[in-house]
């Protein structure tokens, strides 16, 4: 029995660790790339990040580079 329980434990671990980042993830609040203020997927298929708890999208994926090299001068917009 008790092998059982810790086999059930360590399958269900990694379900209850990825439930728990989802919680804690913040949502984005604009309908336009945070680096460019174009439409999301406008430069192809709209790209999502996690940067410090919050989700942040983007037009395209170059934008994610951009954004990485400064993100204060971008967050900004979310205040």
């Amino acid at each position: 029995m008790k092998r059982l329980s810790f086999l059930l434990l360590v399958l269900l671990a990694p379900l209850s660790l990825h439930a728990a980042e989802k919680k804690t993830t913040a949502p984005y609040p604009l309908k336009t790339c945070i680096v460019t203020d174009n439409a999301l997927g406008s430069m192809g298929d709209e790209q999502r990040i996690t940067h410090q708890g919050r989700e942040i999208k983007f037009c395209c994926k170059a934008c994610i580079a951009k954004f990485q090299k400064n993100p204060a001068k971008y967050l900004s917009k979310l205040r």
